[in-house]
């Protein structure tokens, strides 16, 4: 039985932390579901790991449905998160719900959406209709160009306000899960505790409700730029399998991440 969102919310109300991995093909879907992990994002990161891009801005929407497809096919129990590419979400509330239907028929169990309060009346229509989203707030690789690269956000007083308000403002309009990246740990844990949905952290500290990484981070096989919160879970493994078990266990226990992988 594939797991749910109902499942995820009740692990987070139940204190068990929630493990996340970047997905692309059915041959990971499923070295990845039975070696534990709880949800498997279809992430526009295939763009630099798979396609060799430096940003993940040009991602297409086909190939998104391409690589959900891919997933699903190998997945059977694994909660499927599918991220909205570049210039398919921010027209309009009615061009997003069409993308993002093209990514549920495809296997999508929920789409993740770049943008904070902006993103409000277009998150509040999808959920409204069907669709289940994940909004993802902080550093936003979609609008690495706006930001001035690849840094962290919410270091500012003011930052950090604007964050916690959007994160409460997005709930509120439906999002499911929330994602945030390259925040201040002590931030995550605050908008954490404020929301009942669960948090998912990449560079956001321990106290997030799940942990996500990219796969080809954690295996230690991409040869882009490392961030601190990357750890390489195949340098005490013999396997990939026992690399994945592994960092089921450190998010489950809460070893992973440690203090040096936040900010």
């Amino acid at each position: 039985m594939r797991t749910t969102l109902r499942t995820l919310q009740r692990m987070c109300d139940n204190g068990e932390r929630i493990s996340v991995l970047t997905c692309y093909d059915a041959s990971f879907a499923l070295l990845l579901e039975n070696s534990g992990v709880d949800v498997l994002l279809v992430g526009d990161s295939l763009g630099n790991v798979l396609q060799g891009e430096e940003t993940t801005l040009p991602v297409t929407l086909d190939d998104m449905v391409y690589h959900t497809r891919c997933v699903a096919r190998g997945s059977s129990k694994a909660f499927i998160m599918v991220d909205m590419p570049f210039g398919t979400s921010q027209i309009s509330p009615e061009n997003t719900f069409e993308n993002a239907a093209e990514l549920m028929a495809a296997g999508a169990n929920m789409v993740k959406i770049e943008g904070g309060h902006i993103m409000t009346e277009t998150i509040r229509f999808l959920t409204q209709r069907g669709i289940p989203v994940c909004a993802h707030i902080g550093l936003m690789p979609q609008s690495v160009h706006l930001l001035g690269g690849y840094k962290v956000q919410g270091k500012t007083h003011s930052q950090a306000k604007r964050l916690l308000e959007d994160a409460v403002i997005l709930e509120k309009a439906g999002a499911g899960m929330l994602l945030m990246e390259a925040v201040p740990s002590t931030l995550a844990k605050k908008i954490t505790k404020t929301l009942v949905i669960p948090t998912i952290g990449i560079g956001a500290g321990r106290n997030c409700s799940a942990q996500v990484l990219v796969l080809y981070d954690m295996l230690g096989i991409y040869s882009g730029k490392k961030s601190r919160f990357i750890k390489n879970f195949m340098v005490s493994a013999d396997s990939i399998s026992e690399a994945v078990e592994n960092y089921v266990k450190e998010v489950k226990s809460g070893k992973f991440p440690g203090l040096e992988h936040g900010f």
